[in-house]
């Protein structure tokens, strides 16, 4: 049992280092170009519910990239932000509205 072990062993770490050494003709591996965000968030319409669902962000080796994830996340929250207030105000505007018409009413 302990020969077994032992030629086991020998074995492994011969042919370990046969890959470590031996595969130096072989090329080493081309530099990755890193994934850009190819912006599918509209720049001259509102963006939607189906432009959110279609957002892929790129991976990185530890996660998303910030600068993409900030860009995107500044983007919808100013788009929601105008929405907001356009809603703001046309909500004041029926509000007005519907004084006026109460007071025509009586």
């Amino acid at each position: 049992m302990f020969w077994f072990l032992l030629i086991t062993m020998v074995v492994v770490v011969a042919a370990v280092t046969l890959a470590v050494v031996g595969g130096g003709d072989s090329e080493v591996l081309p530099e990755a170009a890193p994934e850009q965000l190819v912006d599918p968030l509209p720049a001259t319409r509102p963006v939607g519910p189906g432009d959110v669902e279609a957002l892929r962000l790129p991976v990185v080796a530890r996660g998303y990239r910030m600068g993409d994830v900030d860009d995107v996340l500044d983007r919808l929250g100013a788009e929601i932000a105008e929405r907001d207030a356009r809603i703001a105000d046309l909500e004041a505007a029926l509000a007005g509205a519907r004084r006026r018409g109460d007071e025509e009413g009586e």
